[in-house]
């Protein structure tokens, strides 16, 4: 049985504050996702190789659709498999951004774009960590109706569960070994990576395996779809993103091959919590 707060409505608040987030991160995958060579005119600092730069667009788009699934979402059961693991990585991004800021386009000798770009990451990546945690305050204090009765739970399958933990596993322990010792883990990754770029890399990876535990742990069909579109979506654009700049990658090696495994592994999950008919599992 869902507590009252799981079970209430997503209020206004929230809703308008995961369609912002969504337009924000759309706007940061287009220039990563479609114009990977840009990066030292119109982003936030310049990232090399380029597939680095689509790996991240394609990072930034999934979970721009996960942020509108979330919005999109009637209750709050749904729509905070959006917000929480998008805290999570926000907070960690900005962490990024502090310590490598030497490496970003603030100084006068960068293109006017590239530092309109740098100061617009700064403010957003201040400002939504913290607008989370208030409105995700006034949204846990929000009630369903008065004598509403709870839907009943629709549990995952088992194997979903083993998939979805192995998946966060490994996200999340790649991801806190770029965040933590970015140079010695990038040796294991299947491009090259910088110390920032690795810890970019590494923030996504962690809200990712966040959120597929996060899954795990409700453990509920009605409410995990939103991330259903965001893994599927991700395994997808990934894919478009090794046809486009797959050169980078030793593809006989270790670390491409377990690339590919977990992209198949988290497109897997996707299409399977999509494929599930919720209706089924109700008592």
């Amino acid at each position: 049985m869902r507590s009252p707060a799981e079970t209430a409505p997503l209020i206004p608040a929230m809703r308008r504050l995961l369609y912002v987030a969504a337009f924000l991160v759309f706007l940061a995958g287009l220039v990563l996702f479609v114009f990977p060579l840009r990066t030292a005119d119109w982003f936030a600092w310049t990232i090399e190789p380029p597939m680095t730069a689509v790996f991240l667009g394609a990072a930034y788009w999934s979970s721009a659709l996960l942020e509108v699934a979330g919005a999109r979402s009637a209750g709050w059961d749904r729509a905070r498999l959006a917000v929480w693991p998008v805290f999570v990585f926000t907070t960690l991004t900005l962490g990024v951004t502090l310590l490598h800021l030497d490496r970003f386009h603030l100084s006068p000798e960068h293109p006017p774009l590239a530092r309109f770009a740098t100061w617009a990451w700064l403010a957003i990546y201040a400002a939504v960590p913290v607008a989370m945690l208030v409105i995700g305050r006034l949204q846990l204090r929000s009630r369903g109706p008065a004598g509403q009765p709870a839907a009943a739970r629709a549990p995952l399958p088992g194997g979903l569960r083993l998939l979805l933990a192995a998946v966060a596993a490994v996200l999340l322990g790649v991801g806190v070994a770029l965040l933590v010792v970015p140079a010695a883990a990038a040796a294991l990754w299947p491009w090259p990576l910088t110390p920032l770029t690795a810890r970019a890399v590494g923030a996504w990876l962690v809200g990712l395996g966040w959120a597929a535990a996060y899954a795990l742990r409700s453990g509920d069909t009605l409410t995990v779809r939103p991330l259903g579109v965001g893994a599927l979506t991700f395994a997808l654009l990934q894919a478009i993103a090794l046809l486009r700049y797959g050169e980078a990658l030793t593809w006989a090696s270790a670390p491409a091959i377990g690339f590919v495994t977990v992209l198949l592994a988290i497109g897997a999950a996707g299409g399977w919590i999509l494929a599930l008919r919720p209706a089924a599992g109700r008592r």
